[in-house]
């Protein structure tokens, strides 16, 4: 568990759960035309998982670029999460 954390790894599953979630509010919205849409959360979901992306990159020691896309990318994404509000 320590190396999970340690090495990122955890990051990574994280992530991987965000796409499940978004993935699982496109078929239950599809299936039953109830909840959020899935344009809905889009934004909302890509902020979340760019800054997953910044703080991994920040854990892997990785050039301050790799850090700061990720970390602009999600700004603007939650800018367009509160302009569609």
């Amino acid at each position: 568990m320590t190396e999970l954390f340690a090495s990122g790894r955890i990051i990574d599953l994280i992530i991987l759960m965000v796409i499940v979630e978004a993935l699982l509010v496109w078929f239950y919205h599809r299936r039953t035309g109830r909840g959020p849409t899935f344009a809905a959360v889009v934004p909302t979901l890509t902020s979340g998982a760019l800054l997953m992306l910044a703080l991994r990159a920040a854990i892997a020691d990785l050039s301050w670029v790799w850090i700061a896309v990720p970390l602009f990318l999600s700004l603007v994404a939650h800018m367009v999460d509160l302009v569609r509000r």
